[in-house]
């Protein structure tokens, strides 16, 4: 059980907490803001993970939209995010970000309609 003080300390980390936003932009141009959920590193290569950004999150869909972009260096050596090149390398990243997710599920239910898909 908490105490009345670790209850109040631990919601006011929670309303100092802001997300890494992100503005993508689509094919089309049109921009969106997304949220950093996950970073992967892996060889000498980085990844993205971000989800589109809420305020509300139960506003988040059952099925949320997963960005998986590659953190690459211009020629100044500043950090760009770019689309993954390959198909299959997109796929393969994507289910390792997926199963990392599943993996942090905290939610406790006994049930499939929490919405976490940690039981799929």
């Amino acid at each position: 059980m908490l105490d009345h003080n670790a209850e109040n300390a631990q919601d006011e980390m929670m309303e100092d907490f802001e997300p890494d936003l992100y503005t993508l932009v689509d094919e089309d141009g049109n921009e969106k803001l997304f949220e950093l959920v996950d970073v992967l590193e892996e060889g000498d290569k980085a990844y993205f993970a971000l989800i589109p950004h809420v305020e509300n999150p139960e506003e988040l869909l059952e099925e949320c939209e997963l960005a998986v972009l590659s953190v690459v260096k211009d020629d100044k050596g500043n950090e760009i995010l770019t689309p993954v090149e390959s198909d299959e390398e997109y796929e393969r990243i994507a289910n390792l970000f997926i199963e990392r997710l599943e993996e942090d599920c905290d939610c406790g239910c006994e049930d499939d309609d929490c919405g976490c898909h940690h039981h799929d």
